[in-house]
């Protein structure tokens, strides 16, 4: 794997790092060598997730100190504003694994949506599916807002520009037959949508993510929160055009709701860089699935991610290296 001039800042002092021995430069080696001898030939990872404040850096902070302790890789996270971009810098080689939905992740493979115009990344790959992004429509009780219909006129919290929550509230509004032209968008990440809702500039905010959002649960201590249910016609729309949303609920006490809310979710994906070997991929997913307890404990949405769940949701292919780390433990 190279050593990149350029990373989030984050890593800059990881710079200084000696990745670079002989013994340990041909990435394309075999693994099984490198592992007997204690070397290993990933020697940079920069990890790209999403807000500080998202389930996305938490449990990213947590795969890069097990990299960092298992391979002995100069490992990093680096804040991003999620899924769009976040594959725009595996692909621009700013970074070597990547959170994304798989909405996003279908578009950039196709060639649609906000990679229309531009390359399709067929040869995208996963190192596996994660856990289900909740879509969440979250206001207050004064608001008077109970329906996906009645953000008309109201100013909504739609994600930061070309992220995967915006995408989300896109296709959301389309599905219930509004768009942008129907409410006064802003483009705010998690943590500052609901600081707007708190000051009372902003009505209501898409918030796509595993449960619970520390945003959101912020929120619980100072207001009466709602989660606005998509549900009915507008779930069968949704579906009908974008079949990778699935019918799901947010269970009741999760936050301020005693009941489940209906709602849709759509699986993460843990992506990886084209630019790396079957062997480093290999070793890599191996770190990550045989320290699952460590990643498991960063985020409660990440103990949804098991031996059992890895292809379940998944947009794209399994990288080979991955794959074969998963047939040598039987997961597939």
């Amino acid at each position: 794997m190279r050593i990149r001039s350029t990373v989030a800042a984050v890593a800059a002092a990881a710079l200084l790092l000696t990745g670079c021995s002989d013994s340990g430069s041909d990435a394309g080696g075999d693994s099984s060598n490198s592992a007997s001898s204690g070397e290993s030939s990933v020697d940079f990872v920069t990890i790209a997730t999403g807000g500080t404040s998202g389930p996305y850096y938490q449990i990213g902070a947590a795969m890069s100190q097990v990299l960092s302790d298992t391979l002995g890789a100069d490992s990093s996270v680096q804040a991003s504003g999620s899924s769009v971009e976040n594959i725009q810098l595996l692909t621009d080689g700013r970074a070597e694994v990547a959170f994304a939905m798989g909405d996003a992740t279908r578009q950039a493979i196709e060639g649609t949506g906000p990679f229309e115009g531009k390359e399709a990344l067929k040869d995208l790959k996963a190192i596996t599916a994660l856990y289900p992004n909740f879509v969440q429509i979250v206001t207050t009780k004064s608001s008077g807002i109970t329906s996906v219909e009645d953000l008309r006129g109201k100013r909504v919290g739609v994600g930061d520009q070309n992220s995967g929550v915006e995408l989300n509230a896109q296709t959301i509004l389309e599905a219930h037959g509004m768009s942008y032209d129907d409410i006064d968008q802003d483009y705010l990440s998690y943590a500052d949508s609901i600081d707007q809702i708190k000051n009372g500039q902003t009505d209501a905010a898409f918030v796509t993510s595993g449960l619970p959002n520390s945003s959101v649960m912020d929120l619980v201590t100072t207001d009466d929160v709602v989660i606005v249910p998509i549900e009915g016609e507008g779930m069968e729309k949704l579906q009908e055009k974008y079949p990778f949303f699935e019918s799901d609920a947010i269970p009741g006490g999760t936050y301020d709701e005693a009941e489940d809310v209906p709602t849709a979710s759509i699986t993460n994906q843990l992506l990886v860089s084209p630019s790396l070997d079957d062997d480093q991929v290999y070793e890599i997913t191996k770190a990550l699935f045989e320290n699952l307890d460590q990643i498991q404990g960063a985020h409660n949405a990440a103990k949804q991610i098991t031996l059992d769940s890895v292809e379940d949701g998944l947009a794209t292919e399994l990288h080979p290296g991955a794959r074969r780390y998963f047939e040598e433990v039987g997961a597939l």
